[in-house]
């Protein structure tokens, strides 16, 4: 599941990434993110039911790098939420617990294996969360932002001596 959010119009944000390297506003955004989305990820853990640990993190396996394409560049950061095993590689199952499976049967002997009824709990934690994630990011960003320039400018003072 993806959802893509942009920040536009906020032109005091804007005006204070300018006066950030590069390096810092990604950094910036990637701390601001995962802190937005952490609520996210507790609510949908406990609505897992203890079956996975749901993560806030910017890795990705291979093959979810190849979906995820579009959300890489230069100037973009990006945050998923996402259940991992103990180890914290990702599951590669939980998709099935997610959105269920159908009835399935083994193609030699035509044995039927079961089905798995759908347990949603990364949707329903989201739709929880999405009404005001931006307000929140907004907030977020602008506080981490401050911090980051005062942190800049307290390591210009000490270099100046």
């Amino acid at each position: 599941m993806g959802a893509k959010l942009r920040i536009e119009g906020s032109g005091d944000i804007e005006r204070a990434l300018v006066q950030l390297t590069r390096g810092q506003s990604k950094a910036s955004g990637r701390r601001a993110l995962k802190k937005v989305l952490q609520p996210v990820a507790q609510v949908a853990e406990g609505m897992a039911g203890g079956k996975f640990k749901v993560a806030v993190t910017s890795k990705l396996d291979k093959s979810q790098k190849r979906r995820a394409r579009g959300d890489q560049g230069r100037n973009r950061v990006a945050m998923y939420v996402g259940p991992v095993q103990a180890d914290g590689s990702h599951s590669p199952h939980a998709h099935l617990y997610e959105d269920g499976s159908a009835p399935r049967y083994q193609h030699s002997t035509g044995k039927f294996t079961g089905e798995m009824p759908a347990n949603p709990f990364l949707r329903p934690a989201w739709d929880l969360y999405a009404p005001g994630m931006l307000e929140a990011l907004g907030l977020e960003i602008r506080k981490d932002i401050e911090k980051t320039l005062e942190r800049a400018r307290r390591k210009a003072l000490g270099a100046g001596k």
